[in-house]
């Protein structure tokens, strides 16, 4: 008899519990739609792609280390493949990271938003996304390998997210798309640094190191479409060179250059003296050497002289027949120079359309364009609308 009363308060206990949850959980819901809404005003509704995951090394040689004959292996690259659950492009896309950086540059934003690695998946692209060799897990062997160098907090403020505190260039005020303030202490900027990693010193030598590892990877995975990035335009352009009838296209975001010399930053040497690449390319006529290649200066300013090849300039044959899409973002460094390796890539013969972002109406955006705000504006109306285009 005296358990009634007990049981009625449980009862009414339970009844509150049952209220104060789905009050609770309509509140969560609210809050978790209204994310939604704000992230999906911004990107595809579906940007977390359900798919597959594996990895694997292309290349590398063994090096002996002692009398006794054992090795260890250098100058392998790190792959990752991601699959999307329906596969609807015919060739995958091979993303190469730029300098100090690594695959994971492609993979999410600094804050932890989707980056263009969803965006293709979404699209149904099947992605390898590689570490340079002797960068982060392509192994640096001290031995073996040359120096490294590591890109400080200054610098990258300077170049690639305050650029408009700092305005070192014409159009470094317009930079406005990088999310946080993009100096140190601010947290996104601090979680970005982080993933910074030393590099080789010698871009002769990346390139190098690249150029058999890339060729290994296409004669592994078949045809497919090649984007690079700041320092890896230097490898696109070998890789095609080596492998025209696998590289059935190449997005060039603000590649290194301008041609046959550095500019912007001190010091300001020659390079890249076979145009755009440290090493050799196939032209016609033939050369058997860079000196072969005459050159003529175009235009010059401060910290910046536009060369080009001499008339009538050496064409590079293995990339006539492959179409390259040159990104240049609105307010980057590259905006003083991308013209200019754009005429150098006609004059050689190769077919390139060049998209200067502002010019189609996506401002602010600057070098690491992938990771800013209006990442899946750049994907969608220019990247992709391409592709479509043109494969």
């Amino acid at each position: 008899m005296r358990t009634a009363p007990i049981f009625k308060l449980f009862l009414l206990f339970a009844s509150f519990l049952t209220a104060f949850e789905a009050c609770c959980l309509q509140a969560v819901s609210a809050r978790t739609t209204s994310n939604v809404r704000r992230e999906s005003a911004a990107i595809p509704e579906r940007t977390r792609v359900l798919h597959s995951r594996n990895y694997f090394y292309v290349g590398g040689t063994y090096n002996t280390t002692v009398a006794d004959a054992a090795a260890i292996s250098s100058g392998q690259m790190y792959v990752e493949h991601l699959v999307p659950q329906f596969v609807t492009r015919k060739y995958p896309i091979v993303m190469i990271h730029g300098n100090g950086m690594t695959g994971t540059n492609f993979l999410n934003t600094p804050d932890g938003r989707p980056g263009w690695t969803d965006f293709f998946l979404n699209k149904g692209y099947e992605l390898y996304i590689v570490d340079q060799p002797s960068r982060a897990r392509s192994p640096w062997q001290q031995t073996i390998d040359g120096p490294q160098y590591m890109v400080d907090t200054v610098t990258v403020e300077q170049r690639f997210t305050a650029t408009a505190k700092y305005n070192m260039w014409p159009k470094a005020s317009l930079h406005t798309q990088w999310p946080g303030n993009g100096t140190r202490g601010d947290k996104i900027f601090d979680d970005f640094y982080r993933t910074i990693v030393p590099a080789l010193s010698s871009n002769v030598e990346a390139s190098q190191k690249f150029r058999p590892v890339g060729a290994a990877l296409l004669d592994r995975i078949g045809p497919a479409i090649i984007m690079t990035h700041s320092q890896s335009g230097q490898n696109g352009w070998p890789l095609a060179d080596d492998r025209p009838s696998l590289v059935k296209a190449i997005i060039a975001i603000e590649p290194v250059g301008p041609p046959f010399t550095n500019a912007i930053f001190p010091p300001i040497v020659p390079a890249r003296p076979y145009g755009l690449t440290e090493v050799s390319m196939t032209f016609s006529p033939p050369i058997q050497s860079a000196s072969d290649i005459e050159t003529v200066v175009v235009s010059s300013s401060e910290n910046y002289t536009c060369i080009q090849q001499a008339s009538p300039p050496r064409k590079l044959v293995n990339l006539a027949n492959i179409p390259v899409l040159l990104v240049t973002s609105e307010t980057g460094y590259h905006t003083v120079y991308d013209d200019c390796i754009r005429d150098f890539l006609t004059d050689a013969g190769v077919p390139v359309d060049h998209v200067n972002l502002g010019d189609v109406g996506i401002h602010g955006n600057g070098h690491m364009m992938f990771m800013e705000e209006n990442r899946f504006e750049i994907a969608e109306k220019v990247l992709h609308k391409w592709l479509e285009e043109k494969l």
